[in-house]
């Protein structure tokens, strides 16, 4: 069979496309394909339709899906989200699904305001809502230029997305190389190496990578098929960047050697996350064994499994509860500090905002600085309505209207002592609160409630037996909910 038969047969063989809509003359779309005034000042890339139907058929970037959901596209104006927004568009006509586009200006570049007026442009000529974030990238985050950017984007996307929606971003197959390569250089092992993941979530919402599997070349190729005018970013070709490096200079050299380089790297990466969901799964059913409350971890228990096991756990543990990943040196001064067995020891490990603290052979996740209440804060209260506190909690009376006066409410300073129920004599609080095995920082926060001179509770922690009486009396009871969790 020649190559022209084989062709002919291969495109024989694929199954029926969805024609393009038909447009006619008059429909915006064809602004695409007209020059702009704006974008002489730009450094735009375009080509002509193919004349040959049969290599147009031919190609690997996919058909036409279903959209079950509004879709927001992140449209920086290069290449791939261009591309990108252009199918998921056909694909909106095609399912009647509202979609909408979303610019990040990071002000990084001079042209970014002419980048914000090129996307307009475009979106107006598709018909194509479109929000501009204007962010701010900070320096000084430890995260790197690059890093920063990512997680500038990732806020302002957030904070776009409206209920329903799904991110569409355009990363491909050639991004997710660089991805599994810089991990791979960082020392990263099977969860840094998986890389990016097709559908994922942010804040809520789903994170869809649609062309991840799709070849770089094979967006350019869907670009020029459809005449798509874009943006080059000029800082793209810059190899400083790491990023930059590996696409400008180590790729095209792997590809000399092994031309599908950036397919084999992509799909080791697809292995990783198959292997990491694998683990994930175990890790979290461990986890419900080993959690004994919300953010408490039995130390006991987590001794019995391997140290690998463990370090996953404890990775997967903080980032389940919405903590900041654990940084590798300090997962192993956790590891180093918490797994000994010794039920006095107080070890602490730091990260961000946040901290693993252990207290009587459990590991407690907290933020890394808890506030507490203020010696010499105290208030009135009778209960009418929860009562705020400074440190952000609340005091609330639940079964009945109020007391029958109002209570003073202030903080504790020591020495204080309370009659509990079934007691003759009174009892220093500082006793009653070891007994119940409340920790040291939460003793810190504890309101304590009193009637003139009378200690009448330690929030709902201690009741005094004249309280405790009159609540059951009443069918009543104190709820206390710390600030900082």
């Amino acid at each position: 069979m020649d190559a022209a038969t084989e062709l002919t047969w291969m495109y024989l063989q694929r199954p029926p496309q969805p024609d393009p809509p038909r447009l006619p003359s008059g429909n915006p779309l064809l602004l695409l394909l007209r020059p702009l005034p704006l974008l002489a000042r730009l450094r735009v890339q375009g080509a002509a339709l193919p004349t040959n139907p049969i290599l147009a058929a031919v190609t690997a970037f996919p058909a036409l899906v279903p959209l079950d959901a509004p879709v927001l596209v992140g449209y920086s104006g290069g290449v791939d989200s261009t591309v990108l927004l252009h199918w998921l568009w056909r694909c909106a006509q095609a399912s009647g699904t509202p979609l909408r586009a979303v610019h990040i200006h990071h002000g990084l570049q001079a042209a970014a305001d002419e980048w914000v007026l090129h996307c307009q442009q475009q979106c107006i000529a598709l018909g194509i809502e479109l929000a501009v974030h204007r962010v701010q990238v900070e320096s000084d985050t430890g995260l790197g230029p690059e890093g920063a950017a990512r997680q500038a984007r990732r806020v302002a996307f957030a904070a776009e997305l409206r209920e329903g929606e799904t991110l569409a971003l355009a990363q491909h197959q050639d991004d997710q190389a660089e991805t599994f390569l810089l991990r791979a250089l960082r020392g990263s092992g099977v969860d840094g190496l998986a890389a990016m993941s097709a559908d994922s979530l942010l804040d809520g919402h789903r994170l869809w990578r649609p062309l991840l599997q799709v070849p770089r070349s094979t967006l350019l190729d869907h670009a020029r098929q459809h005449a798509l005018r874009w943006i080059e970013d000029p800082s793209n070709g810059d190899d400083h960047a790491d990023r930059n490096f590996l696409r400008l200079q180590v790729l095209p050299l792997l590809r000399q050697r092994w031309p599908h380089a950036a397919s084999a790297l992509a799909g080791s990466a697809l292995h990783c996350r198959q292997t990491r969901d694998l683990l994930d799964e175990e890790d979290a059913e461990l986890i419900t064994h080993l959690e004994v409350a919300p953010r408490v971890l039995s130390l006991q228990l987590l001794r019995q499994v391997s140290p690998g096991r463990a370090a996953r756990v404890l990775r997967a543990w903080v980032v389940g509860h919405g903590a900041a990943p654990l940084p590798a040196t300090v997962l192993q001064q956790a590891l180093d500090e918490l797994l000994p067995a010794d039920n006095d020891r107080q070890a602490r490990a730091c990260w961000h905002d946040h901290a693993i603290q252990q207290w009587r052979d459990h590991a407690y996740l907290l933020p890394a600085q808890l506030p507490v209440l203020p010696n010499d804060w105290q208030t009135e209260w009778d209960g009418r309505a929860p009562l705020p506190l400074p440190d952000g909690g609340q005091l609330r009376l639940q079964g009945i209207a109020a007391f029958e006066r109002p209570l003073q409410v202030r903080a504790r300073v020591g020495g204080e002592r309370i009659q509990l129920p079934g007691r003759q004599h009174s009892h220093a609080l500082k006793d009653c609160l070891q007994r119940e095995h409340l920790a040291p920082w939460r003793r810190a926060q504890l309101p304590l409630i009193f009637d003139g001179a009378q200690l009448l509770a330690a929030a709902d922690v201690v009741i005094a037996a004249p309280l405790q009486a009159w609540l059951q009396a009443h069918d009543a009871q104190l709820q206390w909910r710390p600030g900082g969790w």
